[in-house]
């Protein structure tokens, strides 16, 4: 147990997102009083003190009545961050001092520091933007965001591949996000919105209609602006009918134009969903780009996660999909799988490299409150930091081979050994939509049940935020409520 107390500030949410990085399943208590705890449970108190001219943070960290560690931040204003925000610089020395004590007594590596809840890209981007120079930048995330130098290498690396594309982008247009939350099965690690199709099948072409519906009035509510990239994800859009996919397809075209829009995505994902006619039916609609996603290559691991193919599947819907003539397939792999260690990801990579796709995403493991696999983790045996530290590094290398760069990357919480999920790419073959979501720089519109419209307002550089209900029926019967509050917000945009 972990009790922590706050004198003289009230970063809670902070401090509590910054231990869990430490303490992954430890319990952590806020309270009003400085109580000492019994000798099996730590005492972390964070106190921010003010005198006229500086302000300074301690923080003490007691194992029972002992004091076991501390560290003084004796002046916030020296941490230069190239920021003028005074409640942001004073949150970031809590959270540096906590991460100085903290990484004293626990052995476990913090590699991203004490970025817990920001892309670090986004920081590389406003420091770039305010003319930092690359130097300065790389120590401005070691020294004071306590990055290790591989990560700040590549977030640098990462940014200034995104900023080819985000220095290009029209803020006058508007990219699409259509949801489809269907699967064949639910896999053991997931936390998305996804229903399975044999249970949920007779909603399947009601739910095209209500989405279709959706895109329509999405297209009345932004006459005056001009589609940029489109998106259709999940879930597993091939779960869906051919004849289904098709039909929201086309009537996107209809709707904004198919020639404005500069890239169009459709996640197959499983390779159990599809077929020559799924891919004929893309390809005929002029769709380039891709996901086949195998996640592993290791039929074991497919079995235990309960993906219903084999690698083998894999392959054959990979080459079924070049043969037809699919410009760019993206493939996802995810590295920490339960039961699976280095060997196991050098021979996904192995067989991913003789497909040789021209994009791959490789994401940690993160273990959802949502998911199955967080309802039964003692069933299962997870690897260690740094297992996950070499497989990583080999995913890293393999992509070298193929002639891939890093050109994304987001973090998640809950993910295993503090680590990042990273997409690869061949020389122009980025996926624009990719950068355009992670990076938040243009309005992103979601269609369909879960999906989560983004509206970008450039002169104050934020975003709000405009959730469609997660519930399968709950958005049939409430598509209309949908539509009123991206309405609401659209009409704020000039």
């Amino acid at each position: 147990m972990i009790f922590v107390y706050l004198r003289g500030h009230d970063f809670r949410y902070e401090v509590n997102e910054l231990i869990k990085v430490f303490y992954f399943d430890t319990a952590i208590e806020f309270i009003e009083n400085k109580v000492f705890p019994d000798e099996k449970s730590l005492l972390i108190v964070s106190d921010m003190a003010s005198t006229t001219n500086e302000v300074s943070v301690i923080t003490e960290v007691f194992r029972g009545k002992k004091l076991i560690f501390s560290d003084t931040i004796e002046d916030i204003t020296k941490i230069d961050v190239k920021e003028n925000n005074k409640n942001k610089i004073a949150k970031l020395a809590v959270k540096q001092s906590i991460f100085n004590a903290l990484a004293k007594i626990n052995p476990i590596k913090v590699p991203w520091g004490v970025l817990t809840g920001i892309r670090p890209t986004k920081i590389v981007h406003d420091l770039l933007g305010k003319g930092i120079e690359e130097k300065q930048v790389n120590n401005i995330l070691t020294k004071e965001y306590k990055l290790h130098e591989s990560k700040a290498n590549l977030t640098l690396d990462i940014a200034l591949a995104e900023k080819e594309i985000l220095d290009k982008v029209d803020y006058n247009k508007f990219s699409l996000y259509v949801n489809i939350p269907f699967c064949p099965t639910r896999c053991l690690y997931c936390s998305f919105l996804s229903n399975p199709i044999d249970k949920y099948g007779d909603l399947v072409d009601t739910y095209t209609d209500k989405l279709i519906y959706e895109i329509h009035k999405i297209k009345v509510l932004l006459k005056d602006k001009t589609i940029d990239t489109v998106y259709i994800g999940g879930g597993t859009p091939t779960a869906l009918p051919a004849k289904n996919l098709d039909k929201i397809i086309k009537n996107i075209y209809e709707a904004f134009g198919k020639e404005h829009i500069r890239e169009f995505t459709v996640e197959a994902g499983r390779p159990d969903t599809i077929t020559k006619d799924m891919l004929l039916m893309l390809h005929q609609n002029d769709i380039k780009r891709i996901s086949i996603n195998p996640q592993t290559m290791c039929e074991k691991t497919l079995f235990l996660i309960g993906r219903n193919h084999t690698p083998q599947d894999i392959i054959d819907a990979f080459q079924l999909a070049k043969n037809i003539g699919f410009e760019i397939i993206n493939m996802d792999i995810i590295v920490g799988l339960p039961e699976e260690g280095p060997e196991e990801v050098k021979a996904t990579m192995n067989e991913i490299m003789k497909l040789n796709p021209e994009n791959l995403t490789v994401h940690t493991m993160a273990i959802k409150r949502a998911s199955k696999l967080k309802e039964s983790l003692d069933d299962y045996s997870l690897t260690t930091q740094n297992t996950i530290e070499e497989m990583l590094s080999i995913t890293r290398s393999y992509a070298e081979n193929m002639s891939m760069y890093p050109y994304y990357m987001y973090r998640q919480k809950q993910i295993l050994g503090n680590f990042e999920n990273v997409g690869f790419s061949k020389q122009g073959k980025e996926c624009i939509y990719n950068i355009l979501i992670m990076e938040e720089k243009q309005t992103i519109i979601a269609a369909g049940a879960g999906g989560i419209t983004k509206i970008y307002y450039p002169k104050e550089n934020r975003i709000e935020r405009v959730p469609n209900v997660k519930d399968l029926k709950e958005y049939i019967d409430r598509v209309e409520e949908m539509i009123q509050r991206k309405e609401k917000y659209i009409k704020t945009l000039t």
